[in-house]
């Protein structure tokens, strides 16, 4: 029996094309569409699955609704006389009533329900004179969103600020940088006098304690001498009262 006739309108429909260079990720997008009534079940298969990153590749399509598939081939050496055999095949089913278990109803699907389209692979890598175009492009295009972006700058700065307010702007930005000039030289001063004080005050810390030790050596030898004046006269006071 021969199978129904896909549902899905699939854009493209016969080729994924993949431009190069190949040093790097390469993406194109498959659209896949629902014009029926009906929600559909689908998945994307290739013949080179370690080829390729398919997200998502599979799913429900809802009634009247679309969905974009990215195709994503990985990095390869690319050989220009060799042809590429990949391919890929989208297939489908109408989704029953109440479906809760996808992969079972894959499973459980028969032959006669399933829709298939295959495409294939095809592989374009620019030729130099266009690598230099597209480079040469993208330059142009960098240097002129620059010098939009100078100019919008400039336009909107001289917009905004007149030339007084600009002077003005200049005089304050000199007069606080000659303040923090200042600032740090009196800070630095404050620094060098504070050195010098410690410094003084180390070199005078020691004759001070060899006086005040005097000081105190005298004091004690006048106590004991007055001690011993007082112990005489009260001797001979009481010499002279016996």
């Amino acid at each position: 029996m021969a199978r129904p006739e896909q549902v899905l309108l699939l854009e493209p429909q016969h080729e994924l094309k993949f431009r190069g260079p190949f040093s790097d990720v390469v993406t194109t997008n498959l659209k896949l569409s629902n014009p029926t009534d009906r929600n559909v079940c689908f998945k994307v298969k290739t013949t080179a699955p370690r080829r390729y990153c398919v997200r998502p590749n599979s799913g429900i399509i809802d009634a009247g609704t679309s969905i974009n598939v990215s195709v994503m081939l990985q990095p390869f050496d690319y050989d220009p006389n060799e042809k590429s055999k990949h391919k890929f095949m989208v297939q489908s089913m109408i989704a029953p009533p109440d479906m809760t278990d996808m992969e079972g109803v894959w499973k459980e699907a028969k032959p006669e329900e399933l829709m298939d389209s295959k495409l294939r692979c095809v592989f374009e890598m620019p030729l130099e004179n266009e690598k230099t175009h597209d480079m040469e492009s993208n330059k142009m295009s960098a240097s002129l969103l620059k010098s939009e972006s100078s100019t919008l700058s400039a336009k909107s700065l001289s917009s905004t600020l007149d030339d007084g307010e600009v002077k003005k702007i200049m005089e304050e930005c000199k007069r606080l940088q000659m303040e923090a000039q200042r600032l740090r030289e009196e800070n630095k001063q404050i620094r060098e006098d504070d050195g010098l004080r410690m410094r003084k005050s180390n070199i005078m810390s020691s004759p001070h304690a060899s006086v005040a030790m005097k000081k105190e050596e005298g004091l004690s030898a006048r106590t004991v001498a007055l001690i011993v004046l007082f112990f005489l006269v009260g001797v001979m006071v009481g010499k002279l009262v016996l």
